[in-house]
């Protein structure tokens, strides 16, 4: 036994007689955090339990107001796609969901650069394009529309990567913010002293430290898009053009609600964003945590 071995056991010897016994663990604590955890899934999951089983209760249970179908049945998703083409409308969101989000990170990243590292802006700038994001989307609808009608692509899928891609600019620069403050400094400069401009410097540098960042931050923004309802409405008019949260805006009739299939149409959107989210939690937990320091 070596002599630190031993110093080390012997002021550890010390502290515990001087501490006492350690103290016992609190489980009522433990008990309260526990059912604390239990609440929180329970509020999360109870609308998603409550839109699967309404996806298979016949009309009938849907008037009586039951949680679970009495007598469950598959029309209502064999009905919701024969209705309405939700196929297309949900190729639809995710093509505009991906190439917004690859758009945003186009136009983002290398502002967040700038803004970050080299100081453009100073102050102003960087808080001016986060709090844009906190006034209402309703406020840039009719110079988005106009801008569109402009450029000839209104009811179209191209314009609808364009508005979201806009659209979540704001977010992707909170989110990217942390991750580029957090690359060191000396990294830069060491590539500016052996004669690496700026745009070098980011590309060869920068760009391949923030990859983890383009995941999380692109994952996000897709999702934000592939959720947005207010523009998708406003701007499309056709099955070629719409996104699946207005085609489920279409069970809604003028006397009665398709409440049944439009669960299904709702479970049939989501199922592939919580198999995604699952995949890529880690990055999206990383990307939400790295977003909030500034």
């Amino acid at each position: 036994m070596t002599y630190e071995t031993e110093t080390a056991r012997a002021r550890y010897d010390r502290l515990s007689a001087l501490a006492g016994k350690p103290p016992k663990r609190d489980k009522g604590a433990g008990l309260i955090a526990w059912l604390m955890l239990a609440l929180v899934i329970v509020v999360i999951l109870l609308p998603i339990a409550y839109s699967v089983a309404t996806s298979f209760k016949p009309r009938s249970d849907i008037a009586l107001g039951t949680f679970w179908p009495t007598q469950p049945t598959m029309e209502n998703w064999g009905t919701a796609f024969a209705t309405v083409p939700l196929t297309y409308f949900i190729r639809n969101s995710i093509f505009a969901a991906v190439f917004s989000a690859m758009l945003t990170l186009a136009l983002t990243v290398p502002a967040t650069y700038a803004m970050v590292r080299l100081g453009v802006g100073r102050r102003f700038l960087p808080d001016f394009t986060v709090a844009t994001y906190l006034a209402p989307p309703v406020v840039a609808l009719i110079p988005l529309f106009i801008m569109l009608q402009r450029l000839n692509l209104t009811d179209s899928l191209i314009g609808m990567t364009l508005v979201y891609g806009l659209m979540n600019i704001p977010v992707a620069f909170w989110l990217m913010r942390g991750f580029v403050a957090e690359i060191p400094r000396s990294v830069d400069e060491a590539a500016w002293l052996d004669g690496a401009g700026y745009w070098r410097s980011f590309l060869t540098v920068t760009v391949p430290l923030l990859l983890p960042a383009f995941i999380a931050t692109g994952l996000i923004c897709a999702v934000l898009s592939f959720n947005e309802f207010l523009f998708a409405s406003t701007m499309t008019f056709g099955p070629h053009s719409r996104t699946l949260t207005v085609g489920i805006s279409l069970f809604q009739g003028e006397r009665f609600v398709n409440f049944g299939q439009m669960a299904a149409a709702s479970l049939s959107g989501m199922i592939p964003i919580y198999f995604v989210a699952i995949l890529v939690q880690k990055w999206l937990i990383g990307g939400l945590a790295h977003g909030s320091v500034k």
